[in-house]
């Protein structure tokens, strides 16, 4: 049987992980975008790893080495910050082909450094091997107040759904380097995601976060699953950066299904409560809201041109 016979990705880990943990250390395991370990004392670790391959992920046909290592780091990192935490420590694990120069890997590090200090966070170990094709793992491990941390279960129906940013940019730079086109293409290439103290901030106010790294499509079914809720996402309401909206027209195609079915824009997605949106601005306000959360039985839809329709899922590495 194939994994795509299944439904993929998230339906396989479904059926071979097991949730269950009886470690009382462990206060959440599998299902989030980390892992969080109690610490004690009020402190948490909240752990994830991620894993980048040759041509799946990047592509040194219109990568550098340093992107990648940039990309590998924010890619992470993200994760951390969609629940709240600060990143401490990364482990990385390198399977590089036999013809990688140490040239090329000590620019692959300088791009890992690079975004390790815009985060304030310590490479401290890994291991290193060959490959036929190229693959990068890197373990971050962060922490964060047990009250503070953001799961995606604690959303409520009549919550707001709110995305920080704009959505759709890195989609519309590997739709413009597939078709060979000129564009701003450094969403894709080399992206930003969202700091530590922004995370606090949202985490403060918000009921449920969750990283955007499969697209607001999936993102939101994530939430939705975990929380036992529906949602309505508003079509016209999704923030589009111009560079996404122009990448868009120069390949014929809808720069809001970048924003819902592509990925990595690393932006955050949150639910929080309409009495408690006006004190988040306060702290932060680059965000936008895109919709509501809605009662279970109602399921997960977007609002277009007066009419609701199934949202649908983003990337999935097995479809």
């Amino acid at each position: 049987m194939k994994i795509s016979e299944i439904g993929g990705e998230f339906a396989l880990i479904n059926r071979v992980v097991r949730r269950e943990c009886l470690d009382p250390a462990v206060v959440k395991g599998v299902g989030d975008d980390c892992a969080v370990i109690d610490a004690r004392g009020g402190e948490c670790l909240l752990v994830t790893t991620d894993m980048m391959c040759e041509e799946v992920h990047f592509s040194f046909r219109w990568q550098s080495f340093y992107q990648v290592g940039w990309k590998l780091m924010e890619a992470n990192v993200s994760d951390i910050v969609a629940m709240g935490g600060t990143p401490r420590w990364a482990f990385l694990s390198l399977a590089l082909t036999i013809d990688t120069s140490v040239e090329q890997v000590e620019d692959f590090y300088r791009g890992l450094y690079d975004s390790a200090a815009r985060h304030g966070l310590t490479l401290i170990g890994g291991d290193t091997t060959h490959a036929d094709r190229r693959a990068l793992n890197l373990a971050v491990i962060g922490t964060a107040p047990r009250d503070l941390i953001r799961y995606r279960s604690g959303a409520l129906p009549g919550d707001l759904v709110c995305v920080t940013g704009t959505l759709g940019k890195s989609e519309a730079g590997l739709r413009l380097l597939l078709a060979g086109k000129e564009g701003w293409s450094a969403g894709y290439t080399q992206p930003k995601c969202r700091l530590a103290a922004e995370g606090r901030a949202i985490a403060r106010y918000a009921r449920a976060m969750i990283d955007v790294s499969d697209g607001l499509a999936s993102e939101i079914a994530h939430i939705c699953e975990e929380s036992g809720t529906g949602a309505v996402i508003k079509h016209d309401a999704i923030p589009l950066s111009p560079e996404t909206t122009a990448a868009a027209s120069a390949v014929g195609l809808d720069p809001h299904d970048f924003a819902l079915y592509g990925g990595e824009d690393f932006e955050l997605l949150f639910t929080i409560s309409a009495e408690a949106i006006e004190d988040l601005r306060k702290e932060f306000s680059d965000f936008t809201v895109v919709g509501e959360i809605a009662n279970e039985d109602q399921g997960v839809s977007i609002m277009k041109d007066g009419a609701r329709r199934p949202i649908g899922r983003g990337y999935d590495h097995f479809k």
